[in-house]
C-alpha cells in the first residue's frame, strides 16, 4: 500500500512538472484596416513536454447587458488556427485572418488546456477608412488652389486700396478746411475803408514829410499845406 501511494505521488509530480506554463507578454492591441490580413499570437514557455499543451483561441464578445461572452474561434475560409511554432524555447499559437471584417473586432485570448488559464490577450480593432466624397483630379485641385490664391490676394489688396482712398479724401478735406479758414479772416472788413487808408499811405510816401509852416514864404499864398 505504501509503494502504491509513493508511485501515485511521483506520477502526480511528473505530470505537474510537465504541465507548468509561463506566459509571455502578448501584444496589447492590433489595429487593422478592413479587408487586410491580421495575425494574432499567444506565446508561452512550458517546462517538460510542450506537446501536451494545446492552445485554443477564445473571443470575448460584449453582450447587451454589458457582460463579456466567450466564443471559441473555429477554422473557416477567412480564419485559420495555426499550430504553435517554437522559437528559443518559446511556443506560440497563431490565429490568422485572411481578410478581416468589422465583426472580427474584439479581445482574443488563448486557453491553455494543461494549466486551465487564459493568456493576457490581444484586442483586434478593425476600422474602415474614410471614403472620398468628391473625387477630384490633380488638375482640378491645382485650379482650386490657384483660385484660392487669387481670392486671398484680392482680400488683401481691396482693404489697402480703400484705406488709401480714404486717406486722400481726408487730405482734400483738410485743404478745403484750411482755405475756408483763410477766407474767414477777411470777412467783415470794409473794402472802401481799406482803399482810402491805402491811398493815404501811398500819398504820404510820394509827398515826403510834412511841410514846416515857419519855412513857408508869406507871399506864397497859393501854396497849400498838407494836413497831417
Amino acid at each position: 500500500m505504501a509503494k502504491v501511494t509513493i508511485f501515485l505521488l511521483c506520477s502526480f509530480f511528473v505530470v505537474f512538472a510537465q504541465g507548468e506554463v509561463i506566459l509571455e507578454a502578448d501584444q496589447t492591441w492590433l489595429r487593422v484596416k478592413l479587408s487586410d490580413e491580421a495575425t494574432l499570437k499567444c506565446c508561452y514557455k512550458v517546462h517538460g513536454g510542450p506537446n501536451s499543451v494545446i492552445p485554443t483561441w477564445i473571443k470575448h464578445v460584449k453582450a447587451l447587458n454589458g457582460t463579456l461572452n466567450k466564443e471559441k474561434v473555429k477554422n473557416s475560409e477567412n480564419v485559420t488556427v495555426r499550430d504553435r511554432e517554437e522559437n528559443n524555447s518559446v511556443f506560440c499559437g497563431k490565429l490568422f485572418f485572411k481578410s478581416v471584417e468589422l465583426n472580427d473586432t474584439g479581445l482574443y485570448r488563448c486557453h491553455l488546456n494543461v494549466s486551465e488559464i487564459l493568456t493576457y490577450g490581444t484586442y483586434l480593432q478593425v476600422y474602415e477608412p474614410l471614403k472620398k466624397t468628391i473625387n477630384l483630379s490633380e488638375s482640378t485641385k491645382n485650379k482650386i488652389l490657384t483660385a484660392e490664391g487669387i481670392l486671398l490676394l484680392i482680400c488683401v489688396l481691396v482693404p489697402c486700396a480703400t484705406l488709401l482712398c480714404k486717406s486722400k479724401k481726408l487730405q482734400q478735406l483738410e485743404k478745403k478746411k484750411m482755405s475756408r479758414e483763410e477766407e474767414n479772416i477777411y470777412q467783415g472788413l470794409n473794402l472802401d475803408d481799406c482803399c482810402t487808408t491805402y491811398d493815404q499811405i501811398e500819398r504820404s510816401q510820394q509827398h515826403g514829410p510834412y511841410q514846416d509852416v515857419g519855412n513857408v514864404m508869406e507871399d506864397d499864398e497859393e501854396i497849400q499845406l498838407e494836413k497831417p
